[in-house]
């Protein structure tokens, strides 16, 4: 308890700081409301933020399993999930989320963003509890643990699908019940909010992951996740309420797309054809994909990298390797806090100009990264060594999740408008995992692969830096196609039916 309260003491100041600054913020011109209503909307949002970061715990722990799976030999003698292992799984996930939005995102809209998070949480706690028993079996020995280790490529690759579907319910669903209690003035402040809850997840994920991993073993990895999915289940189910109007507040004019829109719902098949002949929709979407592919190509693979080059870089044991989710939260609040109070107050809520300025900074890292992944340490004071690969990674992960949260969770609220933004929110989000997807297969392909020797270590290809250039080299095309992109909608802002006329 105390290893992780001295972990976790930096990101809760760090959040203490961050809460301090939005309070003390300038409040948006022609937004106003009561401290009931502010009040009540913080009990809205809270427990269902922390599903989500919950969510992405139980998405991501895949990540932290892998460095116990990749240290058990198959029966073939390979590792029981070596990277192209890693890579099919997560591309099998990633293309099922990326493709679900097009039946969750419309189910949001029709049935609302609470009922998605319950589906969402209650159906990702379930596949997780299964992922543990899978484990629990392998472990165990016998002919149970011979069935899952001769089947365990296929058979993660189905689990982990199952849950990266229940997944997809929850950017959806989180966009979804936001998006009336949000003045569109006011959301660049929430899309700060949504990177903060990326980022706790992501902490969660691997630094409480190898905590669990370290302590408890590979089969609590995803026993804990199920755990904390069903205690929120519960949160959720009592607290969150899909409008002020059933919270028995005053429902207001959100000044989005669908403002002045009072008429009947649109068919689903309509819907989707307005948001697909929508260029900023598209844009957005386009710009995702590219995110979606650099988020994970660091996330997924810098610490893999850094483990299986230790011999040569000596990465592995480095600050930024021992304290990955933390300064990767910290990256995440930081990008997604600068990213939302320049929108809403300095570029008066456009979205673009802070996706290009990012990109920007993607772009630039992306090719320093390729120019030094394997360099030596840059100076040591102390015991503290600085690697510049490790550092520019974490800059990186600022600039990403800072674009993320601003356009997957606010200008899908802006231009999908609250009456059509689960299939806005789909079709985006769907296109950041769809980017995931890609993301994988390219690394499956390109990335050296295990080999063991007759002592079972590690030996061959992976171990030497120099086959690694394909990973930061594949990040250099996509920062330049996201930045190009994102400079196409640098002026765009949401006009809702009210604004035409």
């Amino acid at each position: 308890m105390l290893e992780w309260l001295k972990e976790f003491a930096p990101i809760g100041i760090l959040l203490v700081v961050v809460a301090l600054v939005i309070a003390r913020l300038p409040r948006v011109e022609g937004v106003s409301h009561s401290d009931a209503f502010r009040r009540r909307r913080v009990m809205n949002w809270l427990p269902l933020g922390l599903t989500y970061a919950f969510l992405y715990m139980g998405r991501y722990n895949l990540n932290v399993s892998k460095f116990a799976f990749e240290e058990m030999q198959d029966p073939s003698g390979g590792a029981m999930m070596g990277n192209d292992d890693f890579g099919i799984i997560f591309l099998v996930g990633t293309w099922v989320y990326g493709i679900s939005f097009v039946l969750n995102g419309p189910l949001t809209d029709r049935f609302g963003g609470k009922a998605a998070i319950l589906v969402g949480a209650g159906g990702a706690a379930l596949v997780n509890l299964l992922m543990g028993l899978a484990t629990w079996t392998l472990l165990g020995g016998g002919a149970g643990a011979d069935f899952v280790a001769r089947n365990f490529l296929p058979l993660f690759s189905v689990l982990y699908g199952a849950n990266m579907y229940f997944q997809s319910f929850g950017a959806v669903a989180i966009v979804k019940v936001n998006a009336p209690w949000f003045h569109v003035r006011e959301r660049g402040v929430f899309g700060a909010i949504f990177g903060i809850l990326i980022s706790l997840g992501i902490y969660f994920a691997y630094d409480w992951g190898d905590l669990i991993l370290n302590h408890l073993g590979v089969f609590w990895v995803f026993m804990i996740p199920a755990i904390l999915l069903g205690v929120f289940w519960v949160l959720d189910a009592f607290l969150v309420q899909d409008s002020p109007a059933q919270a028995g507040l005053a429902d207001f004019d959100t000044a989005d797309a669908s403002s002045g829109d009072d008429g009947a719902r649109l068919p689903v098949l309509e819907v989707f054809k307005r948001m697909l002949s929508n260029p900023v929709i598209v844009t957005i979407s386009l710009v995702e994909f590219c995110s979606g592919f650099l988020r994970q190509a660091i996330m997924q693979w810098y610490r893999t990298f850094a483990k299986q080059t230790d011999g040569a870089l000596h990465l592995k044991g480095d600050f930024v390797y021992d304290n990955w989710g933390m300064l990767l939260c910290v990256a995440g609040i930081t990008g997604g806090m600068v990213a939302g109070i320049i929108s809403d107050h300095l570029f008066k809520s456009r979205r673009g100009p802070v996706a290009a300025l990012l990109y920007g900074v993607m772009l630039v890292g992306a090719l320093l990264l390729t120019g030094i992944y394997d360099a030596g340490p840059l100076f040591q004071v102390g015991g503290f060594v600085f690697y510049p690969q490790a550092w520019l990674v974490v800059i990186l992960s600022m600039a990403v999740i800072g674009v993320h949260g601003m356009l997957s969770g606010t200008a899908s609220m802006d231009f999908g408008g609250r009456k059509n933004v689960g299939v806005a929110v789909g079709i985006i989000d769907g296109f950041v995992y769809l980017g995931t997807g890609a993301m994988s297969l390219t690394y499956s392909l390109v990335l050296p692969k295990e080999q063991f020797d007759d002592a079972g270590k590690l030996t061959g290809p992976v171990l030497d830096p120099a086959n690694w250039l394909g990973w930061p080299l594949a990040m250099v095309p996509l920062a330049l196609v996201g930045l190009l992109l994102a400079t196409r909608v640098w002026n765009a802002t949401p006009k809702g039916k009210s604004a035409a006329h």
